[in-house]
């Protein structure tokens, strides 16, 4: 019976549109902001890339680009899966193993440069069974010294000189093969690659799969059909995908919720005099719940509907923007289906229900002769239970507050995340005493203002749940814009000033060729860490540095702890705050996973704390050697004049930009999610402030009545816009400041860097927000004419 059409319900939707747009546009902003991470979760969960090279081989035998370990125990246990930073690969041992099983062709590919320096990719000629290379002239390479040019490369000659990640080789050339790539003998591939014990594939022709995989034992993955793609990259994009769908997507959609609950028990609760009316001449409280779940089940599809649009549209940029910036590879797709949209306007519809129940409540059980009397005054006492579930949520997030202050590394920050989140739940459950007193306290100098300031504020205190409804969006989104914007700035900040304090070199020669000397060598790549103790152990990607030389020279870590002056192979130096994160101190052995997966467990020789800037970890460059996939140094740092000849040299302010400029994608994700967070708070704030400005034109023009003039009744209303935005402001800075202060030291080590003039920025626009929300329907609402109540 709950969900039969009602004719009250259908009338009033039908003549007073107005009183239902702002409950339309909250619900469809909802519906938009949770189908578009639905559709970003459920593309990474499907995405994939079509195999190119091994497209024509039949079953390929690959190591598992991610780590998988079990964490926990008993009945809470589950399997971690981590990404390795560059390509896993496979004992060369196999091969033998599986040659009875079939045609075995063992695949390695590693970068070359010629003269010019640019570099191409080499490989076996085996692979061109796979690949589809064939001869233009000349014949295949066989014998040691020996190699196939493709006639994209740019480089010529008989003999060729060509830079190798075992350092620099003569050739003599055979032949001439189409395409950009350069091919040796299988053997001298696997010995040029610089991992002569490991290969990026094995692929099989003329093998049964079934066998292949008893053959293997566990020991790698025996890929066929779509799954042949093997890209690192492809596992990077579905976890950021994944992640932007499922972490941020899950946050994204609690605000959106409780913003658009908020704004359907505003609606229901203006309405209140009506649902009084209707209860003195009869009406039951079945009837009083009905008609409000009625007109729920009308206005909320629609708005399911129609904002699935917009979600798609979001999703689509988000994606493309992405996949612009190289964070995605361009064959994976974006995957809509009716999955996440039918759950966005689930979520829309059971929301509305759900608000618009609790909000009806109180007009369905009141005695009809009580209930006029009570429309007219806005009931003061606090909710028996929202008030509880509130205090229960501020005590929470002064808890986790105290805790993110007094603990440090990856526990202060754990410990900060649930501060944002417990602060902004208490401001939502706890609106109406908190807006009580910033009215009180407020309203102090708003009656500076004269007879309107004064109105202001007594309004003010008179309608704390109205101004509650107003002054939470403006927290949202100036407390989630801050601390993400912010974090961001912070940490920009810290790694600036480490890299420009502890970077000694004059002089950065990038991609520097084998054979260059005059310099520290350095290997930049990630590595995989174990942070945190006991059961909350957990594998983490940490920047890394493999250092050929005394490092001491061409950088200043700001050592704590042992010397640099101990690196050797089997050792390695850790920042400070992996070193806290893990409880570990110099003589201590860390857990390693190297950049293709291997494990290693060397010794910690010194802890320092310019990791954030530098590297988080520093090792030897012998112990990278045959782990990384270019196979070596990625720069030169030179302190003093540039030797001759090793092509373009940049200066150590030069290489600090480019370092920034690597770091893009993370600005740019932090400032989408900011803007998209925000922004939904944002048109949420307003549409609030509209909605409760129309809902007063009774109030306004009785003012008008009474002698008030035009001139009056605005600057009343702008004193009140002001004191909801400054009351918004104060309470979104100060959960933005309880957040980043634990969260910042847990990143860099020092206090949150906020930009006055963005600071200002976020501040003017909440306020002029505010403003204009309230002035134009106030102006549209006193228009000549309409003054009769």
């Amino acid at each position: 019976m709950l969900l039969r059409p009602n004719g009250l319900a259908r009338a009033a939707v039908r003549f007073r549109p107005a009183a239902f747009a702002g409950t339309f546009v909250a619900l469809l902003m909802t519906v938009a902001i949770v189908s578009a991470c639905g559709i970003l979760l459920e593309s990474g969960a499907r995405a994939g890339l079509p195999p190119t090279r091994y497209a024509q081989a039949p079953v390929v035998v690959a190591a598992d680009q991610q780590i998988r370990r079990q964490v926990g125990s008993g009945e809470g246990a589950y399997e971690e899966a981590v990404r390795v930073p560059e390509r896993a690969r496979v004992d060369a041992a196999l091969l033998e193993r599986l040659a009875p099983l079939g045609r075995a062709v063992p695949d390695v590919v590693f970068p070359v440069r010629g003269d010019a320096g640019s570099a191409v990719e080499a490989s076996g000629w085996g692979a061109s069974a796979f690949t589809g290379a064939a001869l233009a002239a000349g014949r295949a390479p066989g014998a040691p010294g020996e190699v196939v040019l493709g006639t994209g490369t740019g480089i010529e000659g008989d003999r060729v000189s060509l830079d190798t990640p075992v350092g620099k080789r003569e050739f003599r050339v055979v032949g001439q093969a189409g395409g950009t790539g350069v091919w040796f003998s299988d053997a001298e591939a696997r010995a040029l690659s610089g991992h002569p014990g490991a290969l990026d594939a094995v692929v099989l022709f003329d093998a049964d799969p079934e066998r292949v995989r008893a053959a293997v034992d566990g020991r790698a993955q025996v890929l066929t059909g779509a799954a042949r793609a093997v890209d690192p990259r492809l596992a990077g994009a579905k976890e950021l995908l994944t992640g932007l769908g499922g972490s941020f997507g899950g946050t994204a959609t609690l605000v959106a919720v409780f913003t658009a609950a908020g704004t359907v028990a505003l609606s229901v609760g203006q309405r209140s005099r009506e649902f009084a009316l209707l209860r003195a001449v009869g009406a039951t409280p079945r009837q009083i719940r009905r008609i409000v779940a009625t007109e729920a089940l009308l206005v909320a599809p629609a708005a399911g509907v129609l904002g699935c649009v917009p979600g798609i549209g979001l999703a689509a940029w988000w994606f493309g923007q992405l996949q612009a910036k190289g964070a995605i590879p361009g064959g994976v797709e974006l995957t809509v289906s009716w999955i996440p949209l039918v759950s966005a306007a689930g979520t829309g519809l059971v929301t509305a229900l759900l608000a618009g129940w609790a909000a009806a409540r109180r007009p369905a059980r009141i005695r009809p002769g009580q209930a006029l009397a009570a429309a007219a005054v806005e009931r003061l006492r606090p909710g028996w239970i929202r008030t509880p579930l509130g205090i229960a949520a501020l005590a929470g997030g002064v808890a986790c507050a105290g805790l993110a202050a007094t603990s440090g590394g990856e526990d202060a920050a754990n410990a900060a995340l649930g501060v944002v989140m417990l602060f902004m739940l208490a401001v939502a459950l706890l609106g109406p005493l908190i807006a009580r007193a910033c009215a009180a306290v407020l309203g102090f100098p708003l009656r500076a203002g004269g007879a309107s300031g004064s109105l202001a504020a007594a309004n003010s205190r008179a309608h704390a749940r109205r101004l509650a409804s107003a002054i939470t969006p403006i927290v949202l989104a100036m407390a989630f814009s801050s601390t993400l914007v912010f974090l961001h700035t912070s940490e920009e900040q810290a790694v600036r000033q480490q890299q420009e304090a502890g970077l000694l070199a004059d002089h950065v020669i990038t991609d520097p060729p084998a054979d260059l000397r005059g310099g520290v060598a350095v290997t930049r790549t990630s590595v995989l860490a174990m942070f945190g103790t006991g059961p909350e152990q957990r594998l983490q990607s940490a920047s890394a540095q493999g250092v050929a030389g005394d490092v001491t020279t061409v950088q200043d870590l700001g050592v704590r702890e042992g010397s640099l002056a101990a690196l050797r192979p089997g050792t390695v130096a850790v920042d400070r705050s992996l070193a806290q994160s893990a409880r570990l101190g110099v003589g201590d052995r860390v857990e390693l996973r190297l950049p293709d997966g291997v494990p290693a467990n060397p010794e910690i020789v010194a802890v320092y704390t310019r990791g954030l800037g530098l590297g988080q970890v520093t090792l030897p460059a012998a112990d990278l050697t045959g782990h990384t996939t270019a196979g070596r140094a990625t720069e030169l740092l030179i302190r003093g004049p540039v030797p001759a000849g090793p092509g373009s040299a940049m200066s150590t302010s030069e290489w600090t930009t480019a370092q920034n400029t690597d770091r893009e994608v993370n600005a740019w994700a932090n400032t989408v999610m900011a803007a998209v967070l925000g922004g939904f708070a944002a048109v949420a704030a307003a549409n609030t402030l509209v909605m409760t400005v129309l809902d007063r034109r009774r109030e306004l023009r009785m003012l008008r009545l009474v002698g008030s003039t035009r001139r009056q009744v605005l600057r009343m209303l702008r004193w009140e816009a002001l004191l909801i935005g400054g009351a918004g402001v104060t309470l979104g800075s100060a959960i933005a400041l309880a957040t980043l202060f634990p969260l910042t030291k847990a990143v860099t080590g020092a206090p949150p860097h906020i930009p006055p003039m963005l600071y200002a920025s976020f501040a003017a626009a909440a306020l002029t927000l505010g403003l204009a929300a309230t002035a134009l329907p106030a102006r549209w609402s006193l228009r000549r004419g309409t003054y009769s109540l």
